[in-house]
């Protein structure tokens, strides 16, 4: 079993990915938010989407926010590769207007939860 001196030992020996600590990490997720903020009217103009910027704008937010309880550098340094990834494929348009899209959940339904609901729907189970 390992210690709690053990435990602290190996934390500290954990090399950080690409930010020191919490406010470095803080600060390239502030950096990656602006760039995606920056891009949506391009965005919207490019793969000539239903929604305004400003619609746009707000998905961007809501995303951004939905991960605002994590707290480990290393974990909010993958998030910003991953969310810089995306953005990059955005850019040059490797992505589609369908995958765009997605973020809306528009051509999404709610899928019938019990046997009368998927009935009324007239799906078979």
């Amino acid at each position: 079993m390992a210690t709690a001196k053990s435990a602290t030992r190996v934390i500290g020996c954990v090399q950080p990915i690409l930010s020191r600590d919490l406010s470095d990490a803080k600060r390239r997720v502030r950096e990656l938010y602006r760039a995606w903020y920056r891009e949506v009217p391009n965005t919207v103009h490019v793969f000539q989407l239903d929604i305004t910027v400003k619609q746009g704008r707000e998905m961007v937010k809501k995303m951004f926010k939905k991960n605002t309880d994590v707290t480990d550098p290393r974990v909010i340094d993958l998030l910003v590769i991953k969310g810089k990834m995306d953005l990059e494929e955005t850019i040059k348009v490797w992505k589609q207007r369908t995958h765009i899209m997605r973020y809306f959940h528009e051509t999404e339904s709610v899928q019938p939860a019990d046997f009368l609901s998927s009935f009324y729907a007239g799906q078979d189970r």
